[in-house]
C-alpha cells in the first residue's frame, strides 16, 4: 500500500491532548489525492505510484494528454511502492492510512528569504570594528588563495539566495487525523509558509 499524500500546509494553532499537556501542532489539509499513473519494474525499472493533488485550472497540451480520462490535477509527486497490484489511474487516496501515533517524514520548501549577505546566511561573525576596517563589517573576508589554486572553489560559503530550498523532517509524530475533512495535524512545526506543498510519507509508529 502506498504510506504518502501531498498535502498542503494551512497553519499552525495547539491541541490539548488526554493527558492535559497543550502542544503545537500543524494543520495539514492532506488530500484527496488521485493516482495519476502505475509505474512497473519491468517496464519502468521502480515500482511507484504518482498521485496528483489540487485543481488545475489551466493544463497544456502535453499535460492534458498525460492527465486524460483522469482528474485534472495541478500538482503531481511519485511514491515508491513494493505492492502496485491494488492501484489504477484515478483512484482516489485519502489521509485515512495514517492513524494517530504514527511517525511520517515532511518534505517541504523552506520559506525564501531573498538575497542575503553571508552574517545573516552563514552566521559569520563580520570583519573588525576597528584599525581602519570601516566599510567591512558584514564582509565575508578572503574566499580564496592567490597563486595557487588561484581559484574559489564550488561550495565556498557566500551571499546569495537564501532559502526556498527542500527541507525533510523525519520522524513527525501524527496528532489527529480527520478522514472526513481531509485534515492532518502533525506536532510541532513544519517547513514551509501557509499554503505552501507538503509530501507526507509515513515511516513508522511509536
Amino acid at each position: 500500500m502506498v504510506q504518502g499524500i501531498i498535502g498542503k500546509k494551512v497553519g499552525m494553532t495547539q491541541v490539548f491532548l488526554d493527558s492535559g499537556e497543550a502542544v503545537a501542532v500543524t494543520a495539514i489539509e492532506a488530500g484527496p489525492c488521485f493516482v495519476i499513473q502505475v509505474k512497473d519494474e519491468s517496464k519502468d525499472g521502480y515500482n511507484a505510484i504518482q498521485l496528483g493533488f489540487g485543481k488545475a485550472s489551466h493544463l497544456n497540451s502535453p499535460q492534458s494528454g498525460h492527465l486524460k480520462g483522469i482528474e485534472k490535477v495541478h500538482y503531481l509527486h511519485e511514491f515508491k511502492t513494493n505492492d502496485i497490484s491494488s492501484y489504477q489511474p484515478g483512484q482516489r487516496i485519502d489521509v485515512g492510512f495514517l492513524k494517530k501515533g504514527d511517525l511520517v517524514s515532511v518534505s517541504g520548501f523552506s520559506k525564501g528569504k531573498g538575497f542575503a549577505g553571508v552574517v545573516k546566511r552563514h552566521h559569520f561573525a563580520g570583519g573588525p570594528k576597528t584599525h581602519g576596517q570601516s566599510d567591512r563589517h558584514r564582509a565575508p573576508g578572503s574566499i580564496g588563495a592567490t597563486t595557487f589554486p588561484g581559484r574559489v572553489f564550488k561550495g565556498m560559503r557566500m551571499a546569495g539566495h537564501m532559502g526556498a530550498k527542500k527541507v525533510t523532517l523525519p520522524n513527525v509524530k501524527v496528532i489527529e487525523v480527520d478522514s472526513n475533512h481531509n485534515l492532518l495535524l502533525l506536532k510541532g512545526a513544519v517547513p514551509g509558509a501557509n499554503k505552501g506543498l507538503l509530501f507526507v510519507e509515513k515511516v513508522g509508529r511509536l
